[in-house]
């Protein structure tokens, strides 16, 4: 398989797992999962998301509106606000992840060998943190 066959099979299945989104939208759901994993912090999940920081402020507004998504106060900055899930957006998280699942547990049936390749779908999440990582370094150097 050549990298061009990579990207488009990774950009095919992004717009098959975007549809268990619903009414949420990828850009909501990524957003969701990064304050989950812990990016309490509009600049972290911007960062970790490799996204600017209006986007993702638009993003939260709109999650916060929705319901989904709480700001809370950090203790040591008065200026930040700390990113939560609400009891809904945990939920909506839960069963959107579900649904994903399956759907991609349906498409990797399809593959020679299923475990081997989530294995590897795995391995892009800390790959994609440790790329996101350098590209902000960069930037900072300028």
């Amino acid at each position: 398989m050549s990298r061009t066959d990579a990207v488009r099979a990774l950009v095919r299945m992004t717009r098959v797992l975007e549809r268990d989104c619903g009414d949420l939208g990828l850009a909501h759901y990524r957003v969701l999962a990064a304050v989950a994993d812990g990016a309490e912090r509009a600049s972290r999940v911007a960062r970790r998301l490799a996204l600017g920081k209006p986007t993702i402020s638009a993003s939260v507004d709109a999650l916060v509106r929705r319901g989904l998504l709480v700001r809370g106060d950090v203790a040591e900055d008065a200026r930040a606000s700390a990113l939560r899930l609400t009891a809904d957006g945990a939920r909506a998280l839960a069963e959107i992840e579900l649904a994903m699942g399956a759907r991609l547990a349906a498409v990797l049936a399809h593959t020679a060998d299923p475990a081997r390749v989530r294995a590897a779908l795995a391995e892009l999440g800390p790959a994609l943190d440790a790329y996101a990582t350098v590209v902000a370094a960069e930037r900072v150097r300028g």
